[in-house]
């Protein structure tokens, strides 16, 4: 057996409440990262603005230099963004190893209803990166991250379009490389937990519904726009959705199916 790949353990990433529920390796956190449509990316703007700021963004990990590396090893985080845009300005004049940024990721899985609101809870995937932020200056990198970016939204997207970007496009479109320092991941899955004192009160069992509401992000049927004219939706999109519902509705209720003990508190 091939041994597992973890993040160290920093003040910034060690998990001080529910343990159990976190995770360090390098696998699952990627893989909740890669699932997530929008990262929440934030970073400090300045002396001058006392504020964090936070932005939704779109990113995945991956490897330039090993592009066959698989989701359990280490990678680079890749973001997409806007040549103007106050990150990008940040980290191109950032000295040294780059930006500090944090980036965040959630997926819930399912809605937790138990006998009291306490208890009440979600079925979830979170995971949080920490790293330094740089401006790809490599055209065939930048390029190589463009295509693994368009084609995380929609498998094969970048081959089913007008590619390569012009020149106005590649200039008005800045990637930033993450360099990862840490990361962790925290993991809820399961059926209802109850406080001891409910769940063996009968006047209390009695009348309130508990249980699970799995939750997945579904796609829909896509709807033709824009100047494209061909008519029929093509495979790529097609084999997407289909595969993509399939999946997360699998992963929603698999999570339902694990037992927790009784005992285990939200």
């Amino acid at each position: 057996m091939g041994r597992t790949l973890t993040y160290p353990k920093r003040i910034s990433n060690t998990a001080n409440r529910y343990k159990h529920r976190a995770t360090y390796d390098l696998g699952p956190i990627h893989s909740i990262i890669n699932a997530s449509q929008v990262l929440h990316v934030s970073f400090n703007p300045g002396p001058e603005d006392p504020f964090p700021a936070i932005l939704p963004m779109i990113g995945q990990m991956g490897s330039y230099e090993f592009p066959s590396a698989s989701i359990d090893e280490p990678l680079d985080c890749y973001l997409h963004g806007y040549v103007s845009s106050r990150i990008m300005k940040l980290a191109c004049n950032s000295e040294g190893d780059g930006l500090p940024i944090c980036v965040a990721a959630s997926k819930v899985d399912g809605l937790i209803l138990s006998l009291t609101p306490n208890s009440h809870s979600y079925n979830y995937r979170s995971a949080i990166l920490h790293g330094y932020a740089k401006l790809v200056t490599d055209e065939e990198e930048k390029l190589w991250a463009m295509k693994l970016i368009t084609n995380s939204v929609v498998t094969n997207r970048w081959d089913n379009s007008r590619v390569p970007p012009d020149r106005a496009e590649m200039r008005s479109t800045v990637i930033l490389k993450v360099k990862i320092v840490d990361g962790s991941g925290k993991i809820r899955d399961g059926g209802v937990s109850d406080e001891r004192k409910d769940y063996g009160n009968e006047e209390i069992t009695n009348r309130i519904w508990t249980g699970v509401v799995p939750v997945w992000e579904t796609f829909g049927e896509p709807i033709r726009s824009g100047d494209g004219t061909l008519g029929e939706v093509p495979e790529h999109i097609t084999s997407f959705i289909a595969t993509k519902n399939k999946q997360n509705r699998a992963l929603a209720e698999a999570a339902v199916k694990v037992t927790l003990p009784q005992e285990e508190q939200h």
